[in-house]
């Protein structure tokens, strides 16, 4: 059968294959698009285990807040080069992970593979990703995934550090004005906390930190009577580490993040999730 340029044209638009593999493709498969798809996708899969080992660290983080700020998902998607990162249609396909994470609320990376792709829905994601492995010629990598809901009387925030290096989903109050909630966004961006506040803190945390500081105390020769206050006072710094509204403001550091919040009426912080570039991809593939 005769394969006219249309023809080949098509199936580069189903699968963004090169020109040469798709007429080949539907010589194979004696001018049967679906089929020539499903040759495609077989060889995009060979093509994809040859490079799954390759290291991709570079990539997108990407967000999506839906429905009124009620659903928000996040995921990392690595690939191995910053050129790759920048294309327009990596960035879209990282973008419609991230929408789907939202819609679908699954923060597993292994369940989000096995989901069916909302622009294909005749493959799973894992398979779509396969598939852009082959066409785009990098290993890209899904290492993480995150989903938030909002409570009664909150919302989502989101804010993207970078164009892409670090984001961050941070739930507050409803009623928090938007440079309010930008701003605490901002800040666990650039602060790195783990939790909201020091009830938050598992107690096993506190305790290694506590008897971390009364042994150094201790080495020190510091008498006993004084060992329980250094380390008192050592777990409040660790507090104005780890937890975000024990930290000074990075906007003006001589306040701490809650007396700000206070100051603009007291908008409560119910949590967050915050994922850098490369710290994923980097657990994904020890």
């Amino acid at each position: 059968m005769a394969i006219s340029a249309a023809m080949v044209k098509e199936l580069r638009e189903k699968t963004g294959a090169g020109m040469m593999d798709c007429q080949r493709a539907l010589q194979e498969a004696n001018g049967d698009m679906e089929e020539a798809v499903k040759i495609l996708r077989k060889k995009g899969l060979s093509a994809a285990a040859k490079k799954s080992g390759r290291a991709a660290k570079d990539g997108l983080v990407t967000i999506a807040v839906i429905e009124d700020g009620r659903r928000g998902g996040m995921v990392e998607l690595n690939c191995e080069t910053d050129f790759v990162a920048r294309t327009e249609q990596y960035q879209a396909f990282a973008q419609a992970l991230a929408d789907q994470v939202a819609a679908d609320g699954i923060s597993d990376v292994e369940k989000v593979k096995a989901t069916r792709y909302v622009g294909d829905p005749g493959h799973t994601v894992g398979e779509v990703i396969a598939s852009q492995i082959a066409t785009i010629g990098e290993n890209i990598l899904l290492s993480r995934v995150g989903f938030i809901a909002a409570r009664e009387g909150m919302r989502l925030g989101s804010y993207l550090h970078m164009g892409g290096k670090i984001g961050v989903l941070v739930e507050a109050s409803a009623s928090a004005d938007e440079e309010t909630v930008k701003d605490v966004a901002m800040q666990i961006a650039a602060a790195e906390p783990r939790w909201v506040a020091p009830k938050d803190v598992p107690a096993e945390t506190v305790n290694e930190e506590r008897e971390i500081a009364k042994a150094q105390a201790a080495a020190s020769g510091k008498p006993a009577q004084v060992i329980e206050k250094i380390a008192e006072g050592k777990v409040g710094k660790f507090y104005e580490q780890v937890c975000l509204l024990e930290q000074p403001f990075v906007k003006d550091p001589a306040k701490k993040v809650s007396a700000v919040l206070a100051e603009r009426g007291g908008p409560l912080v119910k949590g967050f999730l915050r994922f850098k570039l490369g710290e994923g991809a980097g657990a994904a593939e020890k």
